[in-house]
């Protein structure tokens, strides 16, 4: 089904899509390791209003950060949102700037014997020492790319209509992260190829590959389980290069191969397997898979060969494997959505 707030935001270049606090302690659960004595930077997100930002300051010392910065564009709409963080005695300041929030220390301030919320809200309300203001704070800035430069890891919920440029940002200047996108982004030619020579991969996930972000946009979803002030995307993905036990996870393969149940395209020498779970057994030879297949993807289980491309333009002949001049793998005449193409691998 076509994600129609997705789609609705990209072509209105808004991307002001908030990442719930529980979708961030579910991912982030699994990469502790990757932080202690790091550098984190989150580049996306407003500190008054970031979930990520209130997660790292939150377990700065359980993660052992080193220290933590945190930077937003100029211009976040949804500040004062009761649902995201919100902190009242900033009324007086200018809303719509640009800040940079940086964090190397964090201790029980209010004496509760916890460092909580409020503990962050004494961070923040000590502008002398821990608020700056930037000249616009978007990314590619040279301000935020000085900031990157020093970051060890990344880790935020980027413009999905920037994704591609953000993406190829952090490969260009070597960077560990973990981001969110919308799996369409798989099969974008700046990110395919980076997959494709496992340089990056997916992460956990997503409860049903749907998350709910709080956003300023109507929804206009067409699926049910419609939240207040907040805004269904199907399809979306952690991407990250950081390694995880997930990635080394056998699947376990239970069907067996037979031409009637797994056509050949009637374009490209490969079969059909229109679910993950149906890669047969005892099949050598490459198959088209959905590109949800990356969620059980393993190296050592299988290659990656090629995929196809349903963009529409931009690329000769439409298909990233060059045995073949089709943009869409078809069967018997019907046309498939995105595949990717893939061999099992053999001892």
């Amino acid at each position: 089904m076509a994600n129609k707030n997705l789609n609705a935001a990209k072509l209105a270049k808004k991307d002001e899509f908030y990442t719930q606090m529980p979708d961030i302690e579910r991912e982030l659960q699994h990469y502790w390791p990757h932080f202690r004595g790091k550098t984190v930077l989150c580049n996306c997100d407003d500190p008054y209003e970031s979930n990520f930002f209130k997660y790292f300051a939150l377990r700065f010392n359980q993660l052992g950060l080193r220290k933590l910065v945190c930077t937003c564009y100029n211009g976040s709409p949804v500040q004062g949102n009761e649902l995201l963080l919100r902190f009242e005695d900033f009324d007086d300041t200018p809303q719509k700037q640009a800040y940079k929030v940086e964090i190397t220390e964090v201790s029980d301030l209010n004496g509760d014997g916890a460092v909580d919320l409020t503990d962050v809200r004494y961070l923040l309300q000590n502008a002398k020492n821990v608020l700056s203001i930037l000249h616009t704070g978007d990314f590619r800035s040279r301000e935020c790319i000085a900031l990157l430069q020093e970051a060890d890891v990344v880790v935020t919920n980027p413009p999905f209509s920037l994704f591609r440029e953000y993406i190829g940002q952090l490969m260009a200047y070597g960077k560990k992260f973990l981001i969110v996108g919308h799996q369409n982004a798989i099969t974008y030619k700046e990110v395919f190829p980076l997959i494709k020579e496992n340089k990056v991969w997916l992460g956990y996930g997503f409860k049903g590959s749907a998350a709910h972000f709080v956003s300023p946009y109507e929804d206009i979803a067409t699926a049910g389980d419609h939240r207040e002030n907040m805004i269904r995307v199907s399809g979306v993905n952690w991407f990250t290069n950081l390694e995880i036990t997930k990635r080394h996870e056998m699947l376990d393969l239970v069907c067996r191969y037979s031409p009637e149940a797994y056509p050949k395209y009637d374009n490209y020498d490969a079969i059909e397997v229109g679910k993950t779970a149906d890669i047969p057994c005892d099949y050598d030879g490459v198959m088209g898979v959905p590109v949800t297949f990356l969620d059980k993807y393993n190296p050592e289980q299988f290659e990656i060969i090629g995929a196809t491309e349903s963009e529409g333009k931009g690329f000769s002949n439409g298909l990233w494997i060059e045995k073949s001049g089709v943009a869409q793998a078809t069967v018997r005449g019907e046309k498939k959505y995105k595949r990717i193409f893939i061999e099992r691998k053999t001892a």
